[in-house]
């Protein structure tokens, strides 16, 4: 990366077709079969979005195993998914190819249609955020936020030479920010650290993050960017099989842990107010995806989408116990599978399965859990 850029990023931080285009007939986006109004798409975040990253950096894990990929790769291929991912499904729907994995690529043409930055367990602060804190560093990679707004950088001057050419690249590109902020909360829990304490008072912190990388983007010329909220933490199979208590008033009707939704809630609030705050201009649209009542509306209501009422909270892959996600790294090439991933919501205890992603995508894609639509803006 070029000395000047690199001072140029972390000043900015300071101061603030597919090959797989073809698809699933199942998984039909709307879209048309007009050319995208998007020349790029560059995405930043964590598993839920990650396409390859993390088993770059970290080729012994099982998600480069069977079962990971079947349903449509046939292949593991580094996404914690059976298939596609919601970033897939926005590509597919702007006629662009999968993005591939900053760290799978080297050229300008490897990136020619945008990429993916996004690391499995990556995080809004930064990991010695963490080690001051005094978390085991074990599975917080040293990916954060800042870290994947670097790696753009660097990319951005691959693509172009000038500023002039930079600026168009950035005018016609599409962001999408990754539902940045989970981990943070994710790694706290995950080491039992105090919820009133420690956990709670990390939002404030997190918003400023995923604001100052907004600011970044804008000033670099970014017009189009979604930034997704938090998922229901509440009703994911690992979280269940932590928090399980005798209290039946700690379980909302669906069966979800009524404080841990309650708390992705309170993180969506301040995001959403962060957003409507945040200084742009009226050439620039930022985009709030609702992944968390996308999520939500599966989960309350799964025979209207096509899931199995039995098969809500518990995951897809597993090693047992009465949600199947006995530990965090659950599965595996031995793990007990269920027999159609298409009717379950979780794939292995904290992620979700394509069946999930591709409903959730178009929500945002369409509008029903965006405003505006991420396609409405290609309409104009």
């Amino acid at each position: 990366m070029p000395m000047a850029s690199s001072v140029l990023i972390s000043l900015l931080l300071t101061l603030l077709a597919s090959p797989y285009a073809a698809g699933s007939a199942r998984y039909r986006l709307a879209g048309g079969g007009a050319s995208s109004c998007y020349t790029r798409l560059f995405s930043f975040g964590d598993s839920l979005t990650d396409a390859g990253n993390y088993v770059t950096l970290f080729p012994d894990i099982s998600v480069l195993a069977p079962p990971y990929g079947e349903t449509f790769f046939r292949r593991p291929t580094g996404r914690f998914c059976d298939g596609r991912l919601i970033v897939d499904f926005i590509a597919e729907a702007l006629r662009l190819p999968l993005l591939p994995p900053y760290l799978g690529g080297k050229t300008a043409n490897d990136f020619r249609h945008g990429v993916n930055f996004a690391v499995s367990s990556a995080t809004a602060m930064r990991q010695g955020f963490f080690r001051e804190k005094g978390l085991d560093l074990t599975i917080i990679p040293p990916y954060s936020l800042d870290v994947q707004l670097e790696w753009f950088n660097h990319v951005l001057h691959l693509l172009g030479s000038t500023e002039q050419e930079r600026k168009g690249i950035m005018s016609s590109s599409l962001f999408l920010m990754g539902e940045v902020g989970v981990n943070d909360y994710n790694h706290f829990l995950f080491q039992n650290r105090s919820f009133t304490a420690e956990i709670k008072p990390l939002v404030p912190k997190v918003i400023q993050k995923i604001q100052n990388a907004i600011k970044v983007l804008i000033t670099l010329g970014a017009k189009t960017i979604v930034v997704p909220g938090n998922i229901p933490m509440g009703c994911l199979p690992r979280y269940l099989t932590m928090f399980q208590s005798s209290n039946p008033g700690d379980y909302d009707a669906a069966g979800c842990i009524r404080w841990l939704n309650d708390f992705a809630e309170h993180h969506n609030r301040a995001l959403r107010g962060m957003l409507e705050q945040i200084p742009h201009d009226q050439t620039v649209t930022i985009i709030y995806a609702d992944y968390y009542g996308a999520t939500l509306d599966i989960i309350r209501n799964p025979h209207k989408h096509g899931f199995s009422k039995d098969g809500t909270l518990i995951a897809c892959c597993g090693d047992g116990g009465p949600y199947n996600s006995n530990s965090l790294f659950s599965c595996n090439a031995t793990s007990a599978l269920c027999p159609d991933p298409f009717k379950r919501i979780s794939w292995d205890g904290i992620h979700y399965t394509e069946a999930v992603y591709h409903l959730v995508a178009r929500g945002v894609l369409e509008g029903s859990y965006a405003a505006p639509s991420i396609l409405s803006k290609c309409r104009c």
